[in-house]
């Protein structure tokens, strides 16, 4: 019996380690392959914002929304203008239909906000002056609605460095 436990753990281990590999190689193609889109920040309280080493962030495209009439899982279609900026032009329960230069961003939703993924902002202590004066979320998108936040950005669309 005890040659069969270790044969089902090592099964197990190597299933784990399969699933997180999957799931890295994932993100990394978002990085690598997705398309930069930045949501503009929204307005949130300056004594709350920054807590520690990292920045709450809200987006505009969750704003003006009745949280009571969506559903709790979907996805919010951006589309960016010609500046990068993207702009909300509906929610919908799953990734398609999405029309030409659109991209699907995967949401949850709660009765006062909308989570898309991408809610702190981390940097090193100290370092929150160069943050402070952000104004867009740069995140890298797949077509499946799956996020990524590469950076902060100005009202120059210049990305702020850590």
């Amino acid at each position: 019996m005890k040659k069969y436990q270790w044969i089902i753990i090592l099964v197990n281990l190597i299933i784990l380690l399969a699933l997180f590999n999957s799931s890295v190689l994932k993100k990394e193609a978002t990085l690598s392959d997705g398309t930069l889109l930045l949501l503009e920040l929204a307005p949130v309280d300056p004594r709350s914002l920054i807590q520690g080493d990292y920045m709450r962030l809200r987006y505009q495209i969750s704003e003006d929304i009745s949280y009571d009439s969506i559903s709790r899982r979907g996805f919010c279609v951006v589309k960016p203008e010609a500046n990068g900026i993207a702009k909300r032009v509906r929610l919908q329960d799953s990734p398609s239909p999405v029309y030409e230069n659109e991209f699907p961003i995967r949401y949850n939703a709660t009765r006062w906000n909308m989570n898309i993924g991408a809610e702190s902002f981390f940097f090193q202590e100290g370092e929150a002056a160069k943050f402070e004066n952000a104004k867009y979320g740069g995140l890298r998108v797949d077509g499946k609605g799956n996020s990524i936040l590469v950076g902060l950005y100005d009202e120059h669309l210049e990305k702020l460095n850590k």
